[in-house]
């Protein structure tokens, strides 16, 4: 274990990590201290997971060493890191879905008899999510939960691991804004007991309010390492990108033109979660031609249902939903899809994409079956390439190899090809579900100006979102959901933080009313 607080808990030297075709991390030189809470910056394939990823045991350096204290540690796997008091909370969910929250908590954790009583796991489960203000039900299993609270069951479950170091892996990127303000003083509680905690974002916002030191990644370098306050967001995304680069968000174009038809229409629709409770509770909903429709809450209000309800994975149990005229209540999601409908999932890696198929196989998934990459029965291995080669350069994907697995990339690429994918049909209606989650400023920029083209081009854009401001800056008109209810249809004018933060929790706001 580490000791000595305030001194360095870990010295990175010198890491190399290449894979084929891309030096991850290139003679990197990273130290943390106890008691703080250290950055990672950078765009995506700057090298920050990479480098984490070998702190946490996930990947061996090519060369380098790690120092532990000022002692050289030896971490070949994730169980030497956790046993050295390392742990990652990481990007995507390493949970067992079949299990339930304390069931996966259980695994691993220190002390704990071949044969255990349930309640007594349940209840440290309870006792630490409580005193953290991670909110969680111990017996739920962990499929029910959304991708939030499943991120908490991971925080928890390395909490219950007694880990020094803490790596948070873009931690905030299903959270809405009070939730990642209970988790920046989680963070905040952990770093006063000692703690390093190691936090990887692309929000600069975040970045700014939460950290004690920055290291700014960049081409598996690391750039620049700056105290709190040294350089404002400006500074922060110059040092990301290299260059001037100020991000902007996009608003209708001059000459734009009001909506036009509606496209996607919701009338009364019911539906009940995975656990059978009511999730959607008669949600009305219009998005028209030319229009961005944001949608804000905090995650696990019906965003999830919604979504599925949207796609024909799940089936209401009451109500309408028509798009471009026609029926789709009952509708499968490939006739959803035939009649118009792309979607950005909120589950990049669960749903979003086929993690063991390679980058060309990805982002034909919705055409395989059609000319010209249908020969026949046969896939034509030539067209395929050629088309996803040139969504990669396009959309600027980072693939050292277009064959190999997806689940390899990182999470900002795998939300890259799923954009390349859905935008590329030229779609009547979208919906996108936390479009820009994990990508870096750039990126997510990108992202939302490819929305607002759509837009343009006269498509009805969904938006849902946890990021508040993302919501507000780009839609014409928005909406808060709350326990599976839609609040009134505003005005981006009318939706300041303080309303929109009173119905997301609930709470009645001035001239509003509740949701």
């Amino acid at each position: 274990m580490i000791d000595a607080v305030g001194g360095p808990a870990v010295r990175m030297l010198g890491i190399r990590k290449r894979f084929p075709g891309v030096a991850a991390n290139d003679g990197v030189d990273l130290d943390v201290r106890r008691g703080e809470i250290h950055t990672l910056l950078g765009e995506n394939g700057a090298g920050k997971s990479t480098l984490m990823n070998i702190l946490s045991g996930l990947y061996r350096p090519d060369a380098g060493e790690i120092l532990l204290d000022g002692r050289r540690a030896e971490i070949g796997s994730p169980r030497d890191a956790i046993e050295l008091g390392i742990g990652m909370v990481y990007q995507h969910s390493m949970l067992i879905p079949r299990h339930t929250v304390a069931e996966n908590a259980a695994l691993g954790m220190p002390g704990l008899p071949a044969v255990y009583r349930a309640r007594d796991v349940e209840a440290r489960v309870e006792e630490t999510a409580a005193r953290y203000g991670l909110d969680l039900d111990p017996r739920a299993p962990v499929w029910q939960l959304s991708v939030g609270e499943q991120q908490r069951v991971e925080i928890v479950k390395m909490l219950l691991r007694r880990v020094d170091v803490l790596i948070l892996d873009e931690p905030t990127a299903v959270l809405a804004p009070a939730e990642a303000g209970a988790l920046f003083d989680t963070m905040r509680a952990l770093a006063a007991e000692g703690r390093a905690v190691i936090f990887i974002s692309h929000k600069l916002g975040e970045v700014m309010e939460v950290s004690d030191r920055i290291s700014v990644l960049r081409k598996g370098k690391r750039v620049a390492l700056l105290e709190r306050g040294e350089e404002d967001e400006r500074g922060l995304a110059r040092l990301m990108v290299g260059g001037g680069f100020a991000p902007a968000r996009p608003a209708r174009a001059p000459g734009q033109g009001a909506p036009g038809a509606a496209v996607i229409e919701l009338a009364g629709i019911e539906a009940a979660g995975a656990r059978g409770a009511p999730a959607l509770r008669g949600v009305d909903l219009v998005v028209r031609g030319g229009e961005i429709f944001g949608i804000a809450g905090i995650s696990g209000n019906g965003q999830k249902e919604l979504e599925e309800v949207l796609t024909g994975l799940r089936r209401p149990s009451r109500g309408s939903y028509t798009l471009l005229g026609k029926s789709m209540t009952r509708a499968s999601p490939r006739e959803i899809i035939a009649r118009g409908l792309s979607c950005i999932p909120g589950d990049r890696g669960g749903v979003g994409t086929a993690a063991g198929l390679g980058a060309v196989d990805n982002l034909i998934l919705k055409n395989y079956r059609l000319p010209p990459f249908a020969r026949g029965a046969l896939l034509n291995e030539r067209a395929a390439a050629e088309w996803a080669r040139g969504l990669i350069d396009r959309y600027g994907i980072s693939v050292p190899d277009p064959r190999g697995p997806v689940r390899l990339l990182s999470g900002g690429n795998l939300q890259k090809i799923i954009l390349a994918r859905e935008l590329s049909s030229s779609p009547r209606a979208l919906l996108a579900v936390h479009p820009t989650r994990g990508l870096d400023v750039g990126a997510a920029d990108g992202v939302l100006r490819a929305l607002s083209a759509m837009r343009g081009y006269g498509a009805a854009v969904l938006l849902i979102s946890e990021d508040v401001e993302e919501v507000r800056a780009v839609s014409d008109r928005l909406a808060v959901m709350h326990r599976g209810r839609l609040s009134r249809a505003m005005a981006p004018e009318e939706a300041d933080l303080d309303t929109l933060g009173l119905l997301m929790t609930g709470q009645p706001a001035p001239g509003l009313g509740g949701v």
